[in-house]
């Protein structure tokens, strides 16, 4: 298994009164796509979210790089090289793709190259570059804000459940999108229910409940271990779509 690049150590978050993280351990390797997964309310966007500074842990340690980013606000962790895809998406409706896309690039006008790359990642976003972002279908709503993540290269994408609400053929193309990016120097963090897609991508993977890690390991050990996905779809993943 490669480095790890993020780690969290003994990581407790508290939102009010609700203590929701209760001691999470997880590494995170350099490269390739690590997988969160778990039932609704497991603590899974909470770790994202607490990962990015927009909730504080409580306690432990959450380390990029060795460093411990723990007490950082949220500008100054993004500026490491960590982006966020949000579950709600967080992308200005009342904009045009192209606002969209330029707002997010931070050190100017994005660069030509990596746009076309993008837009190749993306093909909705070149044919809708002029149109509203509010406009757009569930799915490329979720395809531009993916967009916006990687419209400059960064070092590690926390991605909260892209897949969710999608049709089935657009599920296959955000796969196919998320396949070419993993080639690349970026490192993905996943948070999914969709076990076919965790399956399909995932180079490692930890599954949550109830705010702490019950597995960690290798993609390819859970997939082929029949015993260990009946005992971890009892935790509400949809393994069977």
């Amino acid at each position: 298994m490669a480095e790890a690049l993020l780690t969290l150590d003994g990581v407790h978050t508290h939102i009010g009164p609700y203590h929701i993280l209760h001691g999470v351990d997880l590494a995170v390797p350099a490269g390739g796509v690590a997988m969160l997964l778990g039932r609704n309310g497991a603590g899974k966007t909470t770790t994202l979210r607490t990962i990015m500074g927009l909730w504080k842990a409580s306690a432990g340690t959450i380390r990029f790089h060795g460093r411990d980013i723990a007490g950082l606000d949220t500008p100054a962790i993004a500026k490491l090289g960590i982006s966020f895809v949000p579950e709600d998406m967080g992308i200005f409706t009342d904009l045009t793709v192209q606002e969209n896309m330029t707002l997010a690039a931070r050190s100017g006008a994005p660069d030509r190259k990596r746009l076309d790359w993008i837009c190749d990642l993306f093909p909705p976003l070149r044919t809708f570059w002029h149109s509203p972002a509010g406009t757009l279908s569930g799915g490329q709503k979720q395809m531009l804000s993916v967009a916006r993540a990687i419209i400059e290269p960064r070092e590690l994408i926390l991605i909260d459940e892209p897949t969710k609400g999608l049709a089935p053929a657009i599920i296959k193309a955000m796969t196919a999108a998320l396949r070419q990016l993993k080639e690349t120097d970026t490192t993905i963090l996943l948070v999914e229910q969709n076990f076919s897609m965790a399956r399909a991508l995932g180079d490692t993977v930890a599954v949550m409940d109830d705010g702490h890690i019950i597995h960690e390991g290798d993609m390819a050990d859970l997939s082929a271990d029949a015993s260990l996905q009946e005992r971890l779809m009892g935790l509400s993943l949809e393994a069977h779509q």
